[in-house]
């Protein structure tokens, strides 16, 4: 990853840290809750498409932009980039944020259950050695 790259994740990160409640996270637990994710999606650097995109560099990532997926309308009509305290309301209820969405996943209810998800996604998914298969 290029510094501008790395300076512009890092950048998103600290804005989005403030609009999420801190809480200790537990990337090790995260990575467990990623397996629900994988049958979907995939993390590692210039990793395949599945039934969902590809999910390396997706924080700081403009929405619907993942290379060579085929995103719906509904993912298409919005404009935001995805920081944590997106993340967090897309993993709380996707159909509710994004009304029309493919995405069959109902959302993780318990607030520690996704800090712990999206602290995962932001180690897994900014570095080259990604797996969520370990």
């Amino acid at each position: 990853m290029n510094l501008a790259k790395s300076l512009a994740l890092s950048t998103a990160f600290a804005i989005g840290l403030g609009a999420v409640p801190a809480l200790a996270q537990d990337t090790a637990k995260g990575k467990r809750l990623f397996k629900r994710c994988a049958a979907c999606h995939t993390l590692e650097e210039g990793g395949k498409n599945k039934v969902g995109p590809n999910l390396f560099g997706i924080l700081g990532q403009q929405i619907a932009t993942a290379e060579n997926f085929r995103f719906s309308n509904a993912f298409k009509e919005l404009d935001f980039a995805w920081d944590e305290a997106k993340m967090d309301e897309f993993i709380l209820a996707p159909k509710k944020m994004i009304p029309g969405t493919k995405m069959a996943f109902p959302g993780l209810r318990k607030e520690q259950d996704r800090a712990d998800l999206i602290a995962y996604l932001m180690e897994a998914t900014t570095t080259s050695t990604a797996d969520a298969t370990d």
